[in-house]
């Protein structure tokens, strides 16, 4: 992407950094950012730590929670996911179903819903944006700059962007 324009702040949120399910479309989101940030601009993102409970939850129907629909049908709607990591691709893939039951608890709809994310950990992740350009200057567990630990949920990273002279003596 080409936007003819530089800024010193760009961002990702909502965990859109593991919609990038390849090396290459992760590097191609990276140089994208790379080229329209300003050097020593920051670059702000999130995605989900890569934790035992996040990774090995049970490839079988498991209940999550149940909420009501609306005010107007009262219909009651309970959530159920499906999940499966592939270990050599890290990608998740999460089927989320939906039943939605009347006052009597018949279900009268059943709506899945599919989406596949990409888990990278921590020293990947350094290594990826190194050769990106970024600079790792925070590492947080959350958006109120909490260190991140072994049983963080998310990891929210504050990068800098390296002068392209200093990039290329990093990596000869």
């Amino acid at each position: 992407m080409n936007l003819n324009i530089k800024s010193n702040l760009i961002y990702l949120v909502g965990n859109s950094f593991q919609h990038f399910l390849t090396n290459e479309s992760q590097d191609g989101l990276l140089s994208s950012v790379n080229k329209h940030l300003e050097i020593d601009g920051i670059f702000i993102f999130g995605t989900r730590f890569p934790s035992v409970e996040e990774l090995l939850q049970p490839p079988t129907e498991e209940y999550w929670r149940t909420y009501i629909d609306s005010e107007e049908t009262l219909n009651t709607v309970d959530v159920c996911t499906i999940s499966n990591y592939d270990p050599l691709s890290q990608i998740q893939h999460y089927t989320t179903i939906r039943k939605y039951k009347n006052m009597d608890g018949e279900i009268i709809n059943e709506n899945r819903t599919n989406i596949s994310l990409r888990y990278v950990f921590p020293k990947e992740m350094e290594r990826i944006l190194s050769i990106n350009g970024f600079e790792i200057v925070h590492l947080y567990r959350d958006w109120k700059q909490t260190p991140v630990a072994n049983d963080s949920y998310e990891m929210i990273y504050v990068c800098k962007k390296y002068d392209n002279i200093l990039r290329n003596s990093y990596f000869k």
